[in-house]
């Protein structure tokens, strides 16, 4: 009768286990933490340039999980990716947008997360000068104060603009600044160069153009994660963010919303005509792909070895473990959108 009733106890406190291990992975949780990695001018909370920056300045995520009570809560970082990784470090941050460099120093020293899609490519890049310099090409700024934002995406560009050119980091006198404080350095002629949208600058009178660059390998390259831990926990939970912003995607990719879409993030404090001539001319559909084709991952594999040579990861990244592409083939499945975005090789030439 002991033994039996051991064994009632025992089965009782299993499925009181089991039923606690469901109700835990079912719960959902009171709020969804998104890292925008960066903030508008002067550390506006609103951002532009990407379908997630259109997700916000829209409320889609909020309307979708407004029915479950649940908060969506935006983190815009004036200390851009390096600032969400410290953020995730201290368990405050869920999903994020983030750049290939900030994400990879971040996985490299052990911050766990799941890339779920792609937030946007094949942008143009500026070297742009004072509207006094005598600069006439790239060659021209050799030991010249050129401002970049390190550890950001951006330093990433930067080395490949180097290349591009024969120069190293050595060549140049290389200080670090956010895009607004670059501005307006540039404006003061305080620095000899960065690399930033030109035309606000140039509509004043207080920058140029030295060099514009539209080869794809050169663009910035940036993606949308999720934490480990939070993916392990609330599966349906990033399933619906990931198929929200996915429909968003769309919406950004569809030529009838282009002004009204550079219209919500001049919001960022970035003015209109930035939008207007970073992004007339080019097909939105490409520029705002979510998938995770060749292009992507050949881009973040280069740069992980410009970054591993520049030492600023002293770690390898497996990056073959890092997607966790599912809940984007759901979401594309689920839209009917299988067919909708082209894929790109590594060179950035349609498949």
């Amino acid at each position: 009768m002991k033994l039996f009733s051991k064994k009632i106890a025992a089965t009782f406190l299993a499925l009181s286990a089991f039923g606690l291990s469901l109700h835990i992975h079912a719960a959902n949780p009171k709020e969804i933490r998104i890292s925008m990695s960066g903030a508008g001018e002067g550390g506006k909370p609103k951002t532009g340039s990407s379908f997630v920056a259109s997700a916000h300045l829209r409320g889609v995520l909020e309307q979708e999980f407004k029915k479950d009570g649940i908060v969506v809560k935006w983190l815009f970082f004036p200390g851009a990716g390096p600032a969400t990784n410290e953020g995730l470090a201290n368990g405050k941050v869920d999903f994020a947008l983030h750049g290939d460099l900030p994400s990879l120093v971040g996985r490299s020293t052990g911050l766990k997360t799941k890339v779920l899609f792609s937030t946007g490519r094949f942008g143009p890049t500026y070297v742009v000068i004072p509207a006094g310099s005598n600069a006439k090409s790239f060659a021209d700024l050799k030991g010249k104060k050129f401002s970049i934002f390190k550890g950001t995406n951006q330093q990433i560009v930067f080395n490949r603009v180097l290349a591009k050119y024969g120069f190293t980091e050595r060549d140049l006198r290389v200080i670090s600044q956010d895009g607004y404080s670059a501005r307006t350095s540039l404006a003061t002629g305080d620095i000899d160069a960065a690399i930033t949208s030109p035309f606000s600058l140039v509509s004043r009178g207080v920058a140029k153009t030295l060099i514009e660059i539209k080869d794809p390998r050169v663009a910035p390259i940036a993606h949308f994660w999720v934490t480990e831990s939070f993916e392990k926990q609330y599966p349906e939970v990033t399933q619906r963010v990931v198929t929200t912003l996915i429909k968003q995607a769309k919406w950004s990719s569809e030529e009838a919303n282009r002004v009204t879409q550079y219209k919500l993030w001049s919001q960022s404090g970035i003015p209109l005509v930035d939008y207007q001539k970073t992004w007339d001319g080019w097909n939105l559909k490409d520029r705002n792909t979510p998938l995770l084709d060749e292009f992507h991952r050949s881009q973040i594999d280069s740069a992980l070895k410009i970054a591993k040579d520049a030492k600023l990861i002293r770690r390898d990244v497996d990056t073959k473990t890092w997607y966790e592409p599912k809940y984007l083939n759901n979401a594309l499945k689920e839209l009917n959108l299988q067919n909708y975005w082209r894929t790109f090789n590594a060179n950035g030439q349609p498949k």
